[in-house]
């Protein structure tokens, strides 16, 4: 049987990424094809460093046909950059490197022919140059879906979902609107919908601690509540606003498919907490199904083999079914 393959770009050249790679693809058998877009210079020149002896099938990113990828190898469509050692400090160098492999990603998936596309991480810092809040933003815009992608945090068990990604704390206030909360929720419903067959049932949280201001008016009332009640009206599952600090409590996050918040560190954070490495980042609202591992490029870490590749394998798995 022939299966769609999965796309991966490997995202920052000096992350943790190729080891993490390396670690998934040695430990699990998948019934898709992987097809890796990167620099076949510095995944030879990490994998003799790190240790690990894997077979590479070169692609030509004109030619996907099936017939060529071959699963026991790492099928990969060479970026030719050359890279002088296997690890270097994060710097905007590789840049261009970078914006290369996104450019063959996105011309690839115009096809229709790849089941997703998974990204390692990337530095927002060097990468983005402030020009982006994050690579949401940036394949969004890429892809004309501005202001249409949405950042999910995906376990099984419970996710959570950001109204503003990486906005600074000072600026989030002014990024809450009804609107853009009932169509966040429309989103997630269809996300839902589509993949699971499933109805989700969401939890909002409000903006300021116990959904309370001292001032005399407050996001809750003049964009959250709105919102609720609208979607309400329109029969989604919406419950709301909660009080951030008890609403990942058990006994309330049991209730939930799916955790809105206000800003990033407020659903971020506890979802790390209570799964660790067990989550991805998916991006609703692209043309395309695109996922990340829920970590950054790790540079602390970077050749020292004691990454987890747990997010990548759930990344993997997901498109894999």
């Amino acid at each position: 049987m022939n299966y769609k393959p999965i796309l991966i770009v490997a995202g920052e050249p000096n992350s943790v990424f190729f080891e993490i790679l390396f670690k998934a693809l040695k430990k699990n058998n998948y019934k898709k094809p992987i097809i890796l877009i990167a620099s076949k210079n510095l995944l030879l020149k990490q994998m003799k460093k790190l240790g690990f002896k894997l077979q590479i099938n070169l692609i030509n990113k004109e030619d996907t046909n099936y017939k060529k990828i071959n699963n026991k190898k790492i099928n990969i469509i060479d970026v030719n950059y050359k890279f002088e050692k296997a690890f270097e400090k994060i710097s905007n160098k590789s840049n261009k490197y970078i914006a290369q492999c996104f450019q063959i990603a996105l011309k690839l998936l115009k096809k229709k022919i790849f089941s997703g596309m998974i990204n390692g991480p990337i530095s927002k810092k060097n990468f983005l140059n402030n020009k982006y809040l994050g690579v949401t933003e940036y394949l969004a815009k890429k892809t004309n879906k501005k202001n249409k992608a949405v950042m999910l945090i995906y376990n099984k068990k419970l996710s959570v979902s950001p109204i503003t990604t990486h906005l600074p704390l000072k600026e989030v206030y002014k990024h809450i609107t009804r609107e853009k909360i009932i169509n966040h929720v429309k989103s997630i419903d269809q996300f839902y919908k589509k993949n699971f067959h499933q109805k989700p049932n969401i939890a909002i949280t409000g903006l300021n601690p116990h959904c309370e201001s001292n001032y005399k008016t407050s996001e809750e009332s003049r964009a959250i509540i709105p919102a609720i009640k609208h979607l309400l009206k329109k029969k989604y599952n919406v419950s709301g606003p909660f009080a951030a600090d008890t609403i990942f409590m058990k006994e309330q996050s049991n209730k939930y498919n799916v955790i809105i918040g206000m800003y990033h560190d407020q659903v971020l954070t506890p979802i790390k907490t209570l799964f660790g490495f067990n989550a991805i980042n998916i991006t609703i609202g692209l043309p395309f199904t695109r996922i990340s591992p829920d970590h950054g490029p790790n540079e602390k870490m970077i050749g020292k083999n004691l990454s987890n590749p747990k997010s990548l394998v759930q990344a993997i798995n997901f498109l894999d079914t």
